[in-house]
């Protein structure tokens, strides 16, 4: 016992000693928010060249409002409202084209060939019956032709102006007020709203709104903070593993502890490397939120819960590293048997989604009881209102906890059979071979 926590320390500090590890927890945000906060930054830095557009108006009533509409939005719609007054958009230049010149097939062919030629960036054609007819057939309909299919500000703005234009004419021509029906047919907000509660002295609190951003970040944020301490803890160890098989540094480890203790020494050393991180980015988190004023969004309630994840996630996934780094020779073999278990490490990504917007659903509670997946999956469950029952994550954790003693035994005999092997690497069967055989 004592060697195997001489080598748990020695494997802990060999990992927070160095430059390397203070730059990852530097570099770790970055790669967390780093995509979120570039887009931020860039969300004004937009190609503010002109835009220019073709209208087909097979309706003849529609071209005029659009092009007025465009000129409104181009004096105005822009620029921001400081007293700098930066343009942050394009302007869009549109210009009719004649219907009565060629066929509809030859017109609208001669338009495409201007997007080829980029003298123009797309088109629209309006259907002669956009306002009389039921947006059925092709001549109640608008179309917009485009190269470039990303960019799709000018047809989402255009749509919505021509259908406005289209309903007001619609409302006209059937003898009705438009500002009636406006007032008639305007919406009413539904407000997302917390439960109501009682104070001390007994008096009803109004509900509060809910928080739509807290409530999907937070648990994106706890899973996405376990997803990487396992991924920089856990994953190194099949390196580390390989070096000290390669380097024949094992071989003298050997003569003086036991390979299960070795290996368990190694694993130990690992979770702590990997719960000082994690205990670094709550700490860190809670006085961010704290210092911005939204201190209650840090979901105390379960970051007990997420230590003990945390910490058996890094056992369960760390001894599979460790079994690959002692069953091969070298790192071409070691990508090969990692592939499969990578896969079970990011397996809760597929489904978090649907986990988060339905986290009592029969599909999210087997989901979060299926042991590879339960840390990530069980976390996001019970840090999204209302929570679960207790039994749920008590469950998952002994799941995960028998889920990992399986893994440590096998990686154990794996360890034992594989470190001092050298020449070839094992072969799957070898593998489980040595798990169950010995």
């Amino acid at each position: 016992m004592r060697k195997m926590i001489v080598v748990a320390v020695r494997e802990y500090a060999a990992a927070v000693k160095t430059k390397a590890f203070l730059l990852m927890l530097l570099l770790m945000p970055i790669m967390m928010g780093g995509s979120v906060v570039v887009q931020i930054l860039l969300k004004d830095k937009v190609d503010t060249r002109d835009k220019k557009f073709a209208v087909i108006d097979y309706s003849g009533v529609v071209y005029d409002t659009l092009a007025a509409e465009v000129e409104k939005r181009n004096d105005e719609g822009i620029f921001t409202k400081d007293e700098e007054h930066k343009q942050i958009k394009p302007r869009f230049l549109v210009e009719r084209v004649d219907t009565t010149s060629a066929a509809r097939a030859e017109t609208a062919f001669a338009q495409s060939e201007r997007v080829m030629d980029e003298e123009i960036l797309a088109f629209i054609i309006i259907g002669p019956d956009v306002v009389t007819g039921d947006g059925l057939t092709k001549d109640s309909t608008i179309a917009y032709h485009s190269n470039s299919p990303t960019y799709d500000d000018f047809r989402r703005w255009a749509s919505s102006t021509i259908n406005a234009q289209i309903h007001g004419l619609r409302l006209a021509a059937a003898g009705l007020d438009i500002d009636a029906v406006a007032a008639a047919t305007k919406p009413i907000s539904v407000g997302n709203l917390n439960l109501l509660s009682k104070d001390e002295s007994g008096t009803i609190k109004p509900a509060e709104p809910t928080n739509r951003a807290a409530t999907f970040l937070v648990p994106m944020g706890m899973m996405m903070l376990m997803f990487m301490v396992v991924m920089v803890g856990a994953t190194p160890l099949v390196n580390s593993t390989l070096e000290e098989k390669m380097q024949r540094i094992a071989e003298v480890l050997l003569g003086s502890i036991p390979p299960f203790q070795l290996m368990l020494g190694k694993l130990i050393g690992t979770v702590g490397v990997s719960l000082t991180i994690a205990t670094l980015y709550l700490v860190g988190g809670f006085f961010a939120l704290k210092q911005g004023g939204y201190a209650e969004l840090f979901p105390a309630h379960v970051v007990w819960w997420f230590v003990l994840y945390v910490a058996l996630a890094v056992l369960m996934y760390g001894s599979l590293f460790i079994a690959i780094g002692a069953a091969v020779t070298d790192i071409k073999e070691s990508q090969n048997l990692m592939t499969p278990v990578m896969l079970l490490v990011v397996s809760p990504m597929f489904v978090w989604m649907s986990v988060l917007q339905e986290p009592t659903s029969q599909f999210s509670v087997i989901a979060s009881l299926i042991p590879p997946a339960t840390p990530m999956l069980m976390i996001i469950r019970q840090t999204v209102p209302p929570g679960i029952p207790l039994w749920q994550p008590l469950l998952g954790v002994a799941l995960v906890l028998m889920t990992t003693l399986f893994f440590v035994f096998a990686a154990g005999r794996i360890f034992r059979a594989g470190i001092l092997m050298q020449g070839r690497g094992a072969k799957p069967m070898e593998l489980l071979g040595w798990v169950f055989r010995g």
